[in-house]
């Protein structure tokens, strides 16, 4: 009998497959009480996963760091992401391509006379369409990023490389930005006054040919941003991880955000400034950018700038 077709995205819930909109998770979860939980998030080109291997082991290396057991492997949750996507991929054409995530909380805090039948880790693998249209003019303009006056959590506090569901550090930061530009990227700055990343994203800057971007200690160590300084290689561009104080930002002749959903977006100005002549992009980006499109077989920037026409 062929599998009926739902008009509704189908998750992972708790080793099921639902309607998303079943899926429910109890108020006394520590993930909707505190944060407590981690997530990862990649997205499809084509209805094809991008990096899921990568995304899991890094995922399961945020839940190794917050001592949170899902309750199955990393090979299974790869298994289930697969299928999630076959289950959804009827709906694609209508939305481009998606996100897709798998989350994990460390479960609920019980008193012990709820009856709750599951109080253990609770975990959903999810779709959701990407942002094509709402992001396509930053492709066709270039980003406008401003640095926050909130700094990120330092490493010595909470380590900014396990990607957990407590955002709220970005989330305020963000916001007196937004307020000022609604369609600025803000980008963090990390204890020492060096650029941090942004929500979701990971910066780089060009001076002098070569390619910088901040030491993985202070970000969320990218997937894209991993895949981009192995291209930087290939193209014979020198990349280097380091510190990238205001004055060095200033001064950078191209700048680019990386993150799986961005791919690689130029970036036009820095806090008000043109970056260098203010043509984004810059011959370094374009090249990446076009390296980064023939690696995953779609040509993301086109993809942006259809659906958002």
């Amino acid at each position: 009998m062929a599998q009926q077709l739902s008009n509704q995205r189908i998750a992972w819930f708790n080793g099921k497959f639902l309607p998303e909109n079943e899926v429910m998770i109890p108020f006394r979860d520590r993930s909707w009480k505190y944060g407590d939980g981690a997530f990862d998030m990649t997205r499809t080109f084509n209805g094809v996963p991008f990096r899921l291997k990568e995304h899991i082991d890094r995922f399961y290396r945020s839940l190794r760091y917050l001592q949170i057991d899902p309750g199955l492997s990393a090979k299974e949750m790869v298994a289930h992401s697969e299928e999630v996507v076959a289950r959804n991929e009827h709906l694609r054409a209508e939305v481009g391509d998606w996100w897709l995530g798998q989350r994990v909380s460390r479960g609920v805090d019980a008193v012990g006379d709820e009856g709750w039948d599951h109080t253990g880790p609770n975990v959903v693998i999810e779709m959701l369409p990407l942002p094509l249209a709402k992001r396509g003019k930053l492709y066709r303009e270039g980003a406008e990023v401003m640095t926050t006056t909130a700094r990120r959590i330092a490493p010595s506090m909470l380590s900014p490389r396990a990607k957990t569901h407590n955002y709220l550090n970005m989330i305020m930061a963000e916001k007196p930005i937004k307020a000022l530009n609604p369609d600025a990227w803000p980008i963090l700055l990390d204890e020492n006054g060096n650029l941090a990343e942004g929500l979701g994203s990971n910066i780089f800057i060009v001076r002098e040919g070569a390619l910088f971007t901040p030491s993985e200690r202070y970000v969320l160590p990218g997937v894209s941003r991993q895949m981009t300084m192995d291209m930087a290689k290939q193209i014979g561009v020198e990349c280097t991880p380091g510190d990238i104080d205001m004055f060095d930002a200033a001064n950078a002749e191209e700048m680019f955000l990386t993150s799986t959903s961005l791919c690689i977006l130029p970036v036009k100005s820095f806090n008000g400034a043109p970056v260098g002549d203010g043509k984004a992009p810059g011959p370094i980006t374009q090249k990446l950018i076009d390296a980064y499109s023939k690696s995953v077989g779609c040509d993301f920037v086109a993809q942006y700038l259809k659906f958002s026409q």
